[in-house]
């Protein structure tokens, strides 16, 4: 689904569609997909609910893992649709920050805020 890209991001290629409400969401079976392969160690027991850090044209934000989102879809609120995506849904690349620099960002959002991270 996402493939190395740079030093702090992966890219991927996912449906961009309106929510149903103010957070961004993707499939739980892939959201924990991703939290187990990209950002995981390995030592113990792991929560793998931990939003992912997107970035879709020029925002960041969060992603949590929803049971009513399809696969390969990226849901996300209907006021970000007008400034990213023309009709959705709509194929476009998006970048997953990589471990260390989703810490960077969510340290810089106050309250693991779902308001995009400029």
């Amino acid at each position: 689904m996402f493939e190395e890209f740079s030093r702090g991001y992966y890219l991927g290629r996912l449906y961009v569609e309106p929510g149903d409400d103010d957070a961004a969401k993707m499939c739980r079976a892939q959201h924990e997909h991703v939290n187990r392969q990209l950002y995981a160690d390995g030592d113990g027991v792991e929560r793998l609910d931990h939003p992912l850090v997107m970035k879709l044209g020029t925002n960041h934000f969060t992603v949590h893992g929803d049971d009513d989102v399809p696969a390969d879809t990226l849901a996300i609120p209907e006021e970000w649709i007008e400034e990213t995506v023309r009709n959705p849904p709509s194929l476009r690349e998006v970048l997953l920050a990589k471990a260390d620099r989703a810490s960077q960002l969510l340290a810089m959002a106050p309250g693991w805020s779902d308001d995009p991270i400029t």
